[in-house]
């Protein structure tokens, strides 16, 4: 196993079981060098979004690396001002400038229930989903779908979609497993993306990962995110510091017991829980 091991999606695209992510790498020097690291590490799949304001600095480090395109596996995410059929168009279009490419291998609707559009949700999301069909029928999105979405968001899509998600891009780690939304994604055959894989850094606070890792010689981030792999999840940790971007990638030369993983399971609620996207104020 390795950084450039693959998932396939429900429709045959290959993605990088694990991803590096950007969220909260500021714009500028910081997301460009975390990225380009990442490219020289050995990272294949790289995570952004609009609402992170860092697509141009990410789209720059990928052309800087000289990884030939099609060996990269790019996602970005319609934030939530957007939604809505022409918005959806508008704002893909400035993605792909910002990123300086011609096309992307994921396009992801960010949050399923945006404070604006609390009243009318389903249409919004339906006039978002259309046209990010028609992003892939044109081939400028190889792969479509959701991210923080709750089954009954997923089921509302579904009525007038003509494509089911392929991806669902969760807030997923030992703290909040969400096993009722993962179990509707394995249902229907769409993949579990674990953004902040490590709590956003809470999941160093518990010192039962520090003893697991020390049987394996390994850090408590390397046990979590081999953790998240054993589950059949895509995780995306992000780092902006090289020691620690390597020692993320660093993950593929040992196996949980079925023990530490029972263990790790068991950690529900002391690094966070996932926003209700019913409820999310949130501005990222």
């Amino acid at each position: 196993m390795s950084l450039t091991d693959t998932y396939t999606l429900s429709n045959g695209t290959k993605i990088p079981q694990v991803g590096f992510g950007t969220w909260q790498s500021a714009d500028g020097d910081e997301a460009y060098h975390a990225v380009l690291t990442a490219l020289n590490v050995g990272y294949r799949h790289i995570d952004t979004a609009a609402a992170y304001g860092n697509e141009e600095s990410v789209g720059k480090a990928i052309k800087d690396s000289g990884v030939p395109r099609e060996d990269l596996f790019v996602t970005t995410k319609l934030w939530n001002a957007d939604h809505g059929y022409e918005a959806t168009k508008q704002a893909f279009g400035r993605s792909l400038e910002k990123l300086g490419l011609d096309y992307v291998n994921l396009y992801l609707i960010h949050w399923a229930n945006p404070i604006d559009f609390r009243d009318n949700w389903q249409e919004t999301n339906a006039g978002s989903w259309k046209a990010m069909e028609q992003f892939y029928e044109q081939g400028k999105a190889k792969a479509i779908g959701v991210s923080n979405f709750r089954p009954k968001h997923i089921d509302a899509l579904l009525e007038t979609a003509k494509i089911t998600p392929m991806v669902n891009q969760m807030f997923i780690n030992p703290s909040d497993m969400q096993p009722a939304v993962v179990e509707y994604n394995n249902n229907h055959d769409i993949l579990t993306e674990a953004y902040s894989p490590l709590g956003t850094g809470k999941i160093f606070e518990i010192p039962e990962l520090a003893e697991i890792g020390r049987k394996y010689g390994k850090k408590p981030a390397q046990v979590v995110l081999r953790w998240s792999l054993q589950h059949g999840f895509l995780p995306l940790p992000k780092s902006v510091h090289e020691k620690y971007i390597k020692e993320n990638a660093d993950i593929f030369d040992f196996n949980l017991s079925n023990e530490d993983m029972k263990t790790i399971d068991g950690f529900h609620g002391k690094a966070g829980l996932a926003q209700d996207p019913d409820t999310a104020t949130c501005k990222k």
